[in-house]
């Protein structure tokens, strides 16, 4: 992307709106980060149920202190090959608003949480474009720190709408 078009106004805009805390965590060798507003909790690996008929990234269902919560397997989403769950192998519990003023708590699977970061505008780069045919509307952009770059993910939009209301239909009926 030119240096123009990162510069512009509308880019400056979206990277204070990009602006504040995430929590970082890695799949595979690549860096994450999402939003912390949008962590509710963090935790070990626990007993999945499975469900069956679902897309093979949906991991199943978890007993979340009596509340049944829809389990995804991050790796999996971003067609990345599957991996075995170790020690530090974690469920961040996030909460995702579905647009028609409802929200969802779901688990997704990450290979390990490494930090809190504090981003500010200037560390938010905008996502290169991939062509027309790939569409990547999870990523809110990269932040360069450290001497790294962590792809910055909107959880609201790394599952679409329908998949969305299919998994917590099926929270629900569990």
């Amino acid at each position: 992307m030119p240096a123009a078009l990162l510069d512009s106004p509308e880019s400056c805009v979206n990277a204070d709106v990009r602006a504040g805390k995430y929590l970082a965590f890695q799949l595979d060798r690549e860096e994450f980060a999402i939003q912390v507003q949008n962590v509710r909790e963090i935790l070990g690996v626990l007993d999945i149920t499975p469900v069956p008929q679902t897309p093979t990234f949906v991991k199943g269902l978890i007993n979340l202190r009596g509340k049944v919560i829809p389990v995804v397997d991050l790796r999996l989403r971003f067609a990345m090959d599957a991996a075995e769950y170790t020690h530090r192998t974690s469920i961040v519990v996030v909460q995702i608003n579905t647009g028609q003023g409802n929200t969802i708590l779901m688990g997704v699977i990450v290979d390990a949480v490494s930090e809190v970061l504090a981003v500010t505008a200037a560390d938010i780069s905008d996502a290169p474009s991939f062509g027309q045919d790939v569409a990547v509307p999870y990523v809110l952009g990269l932040a360069k720190m450290k001497g790294k770059v962590k792809i910055l993910v909107d959880i609201a939009h790394v599952l679409t709408a329908g998949e969305l209301e299919r998994i917590d239909m099926g929270a629900v009926n569990a």
